[in-house]
């Protein structure tokens, strides 16, 4: 298929250069966790959903406390918060985000370890973002929609909503894209993600 092709061949140059970039950030978040007293490990490896539903191994810069995990658990003790991450899959203010990660999610400097599973055809630069084993359930129905296209760094759900948009809305859009997906959507989508992201670090 001629989109397959030059998808992957467009990746493959990004992530060249993408690599480029990992390796500088990696030094300035390091420098910058080492200022604020983090002296832990600052590349987080999760087990993340793929393509056709497979689980990889997905990189990201750090921007939560260590042992994030077992700290949302007792979180969600508190049925406030609770109800807040059942709707969203997420916190808005979350204790858990260390003060450099802040600093690192706000320019999405934490997204850039992905070019990594780029290169390894893991992700694409442009598709759905990948689901949590712990979030298959959630998606229900949906989950064989989702995955039959290649996770990406960047995606529909990313470009209109951002962090923005309930759990529900994520799935709605990501469908959208599994079954719309094209060249002239992929290129929607890239510009956009540059001026949403662009609008976010310029926001108060």
């Amino acid at each position: 298929m001629l989109y397959s092709f030059f998808k992957r061949l467009f990746d493959i140059l990004f992530g060249l250069v993408g690599i480029i970039f990992v390796i500088l950030f990696y030094i300035i978040v390091r420098i910058i966790y080492l200022a604020t007293g983090d002296y832990h490990r600052i590349i987080l490896i999760q087990p993340r959903i793929g393509k056709n539903g497979k689980v990889f191994k997905f990189f990201k810069f750090r921007t939560m406390v260590i042992n994030a995990e077992d700290e949302l658990e007792n979180l969600l003790k508190d049925k406030k918060l609770k109800k807040e991450y059942e709707l969203n899959r997420k916190l808005e203010n979350d204790p858990r985000i260390t003060k450099a990660g802040k600093i690192i999610r706000r320019t999405s400097i934490d997204e850039f370890p992905q070019f990594i599973n780029i290169l390894f055809g893991q992700m694409s630069l442009i598709g759905n973002r990948p689901y949590l084993p712990r979030e298959k359930k959630a998606m229900g129905k949906y989950f064989n929609i989702i995955t039959k296209t290649k996770p990406g760094l960047t995606g529909y759900w990313q470009a209109n909503l951002r962090s923005r948009g309930n759990f529900k809305e994520r799935i709605r859009m990501d469908v959208y894209y599994s079954e719309h997906y094209s060249f002239a959507l992929d290129t929607q989508i890239f510009f956009k993600t540059f001026a949403t992201i662009f609008k976010k670090s310029n926001a108060k």
